[in-house]
């Protein structure tokens, strides 16, 4: 996986170097990805967090079930 992300970050680079756009378009554009790359990574990050939570209470509540205690 990291070396897809590595290669992900060159390809992306060369692409931004050699693209016929002037310096303003570029710097739109780095921004626009950026922006994408942070909102991708933050809701990834949200639903990993939602299945740990949900596992977790799942997990709770299985064993209030098999020791016959409460909840919190």
């Amino acid at each position: 996986m990291r070396n897809f992300w590595i290669g992900l970050g060159v390809g992306v680079g060369l692409g931004l170097l050699f693209a016929p756009s002037s310096g303003s378009e570029l710097r739109g554009n780095i921004s626009g990805k950026a922006s994408d790359l942070a909102d991708s990574a933050r809701e990834k990050f949200e639903n990993t967090r939602n299945k740990i939570t949900g596992t977790f209470s799942s997990a709770k509540t299985a064993y209030a079930q098999a020791t016959g205690t409460e909840t919190r």
